[in-house]
């Protein structure tokens, strides 16, 4: 790239940091542990749905996804003119920032905690402002309340559970966190793994958000749908900021097919809770597996688990390599295991001898 090309680059773009996806297991055999997926494909209604939907891929989709948007506002109980739809919602963070920040805003987060928020941020040419995680690996609330009101930041996101770590806040921290948060900072709740949660104590947060002006609740169909490959995220945000988000949002991002897919599987969430309900049993059994092999692992709320880093990770990462088996390395902060499929986790499960790290 020449001196002259580079001028026609954004001053900024050196900062961004670049998305880390996870990868793909070395041999074809191997299994994909990296990237949060569910290990089994869509069920027969919704495969069924995006096939039928390929008919008219001739024409341009739903512009609005009014059909999707009825669906989840009858699913989740809401109004409809509050739901906004979007690629992923990632895509629909970088709508809401693009919305509601000005250059330089402050935008204040957990870290670590997903990667693609510092790009989002910047790329809306906000600021990020990162607050460490506390010693359990769980959100530093109080911290990052403080933080909003030094930076006078526009915004805040809390994600719960958190990504990486899998780890959550309760409902009397997240309301103690809202109380102290001022209602000019808007308050994104990422809930990506929402429908993984099995603590009672970690609250919905479309209840805490009904009553609240100022907050928002990402969702997606990614994690517990198994879309991950149509994308297809939501936010449920007050009706003067769904408005925004629409104006700034690109036309047609939602395929008719994703939004078909959707459709159904919204549809076929009984059938698809009980998946879940596996995948929650076998997160918990591989924990108690790893804390008996003498390996740390945070408690999860996710479809995931998250191990801080130790010489016995350093072991656990090479014998996965050596098995076939991708897991998602975070420098040496940590490794996520992705709760996959039952026999790429008992392999990993005997790979340590009993008590490995004592």
């Amino acid at each position: 790239m020449t001196h002259q090309h580079l001028q026609l680059l954004r001053n900024d773009l050196g900062l961004l940091p670049r998305y880390v996806a996870g990868r793909p297991p070395r041999a074809s055999a191997g299994w994909k542990l990296s990237s949060n997926e569910i290990a089994v494909p869509p069920c027969d209604d919704v495969m069924l749905a995006a096939r039928g939907a390929l008919a008219s891929a001739n024409r341009y989709p739903d512009i609005t996804a009014t059909t999707l948007v009825q669906r989840l506002a009858s699913h989740l109980t809401v109004d409809a003119e509050h739901i906004v739809v979007g690629g992923g919602s990632i895509a629909v963070l970088q709508e809401l920032l693009q919305t509601v920040t000005d250059p330089g805003d402050r935008v204040v987060f957990a870290w670590r905690s997903y990667e693609a928020y510092p790009i989002v941020t910047r790329v809306s040419r906000a600021t990020p402002v990162e607050v460490p995680l506390l010693a359990d690996h769980r959100h530093d609330l109080a911290a990052m309340a403080e933080a909003v009101r030094r930076h006078g930041a526009r915004v805040v996101i809390v994600c719960n559970p958190n990504n990486p770590t899998g780890t959550a806040v309760t409902r009397p921290e997240l309301e103690s966190f809202l109380e102290a948060v001022p209602t000019r900072c808007l308050v994104i709740l990422d809930e990506a793994y929402r429908e993984f949660v099995t603590d009672d104590a970690v609250p919905d947060g479309l209840e805490l958000a009904r009553d609240r002006p100022n907050v928002v609740v990402l969702r997606t169909f990614s994690k517990a749908h198994g879309l991950a490959g149509l994308r297809v995220g939501y936010a449920v945000a007050p009706s003067w900021l769904a408005d925004g988000v629409r104006a700034v949002s690109l036309p047609f991002t939602v395929s008719s097919v994703a939004q078909a897919a959707a459709v159904a599987a919204l549809e076929a969430w009984p059938k698809q809770r009980e998946i879940v309900g596996e995948i929650v049993c076998r997160r918990d059994e591989f924990v108690a597996v790893l804390h008996a092999r003498g390996v740390e692992a945070t408690p999860s709320q996710a479809n995931f688990v998250w191990l801080p880093w130790s010489p016995v990770v350093v072991a656990l990462v090479e014998a996965c390599s050596d098995l076939g088996i991708s897991v998602r390395r975070f420098g040496k902060e940590g490794v996520r295991i992705t709760i996959g499929e039952p026999e790429a986790l008992a392999a990993i499960s005997t790979a340590l001898p009993l008590g490995a790290a004592r």
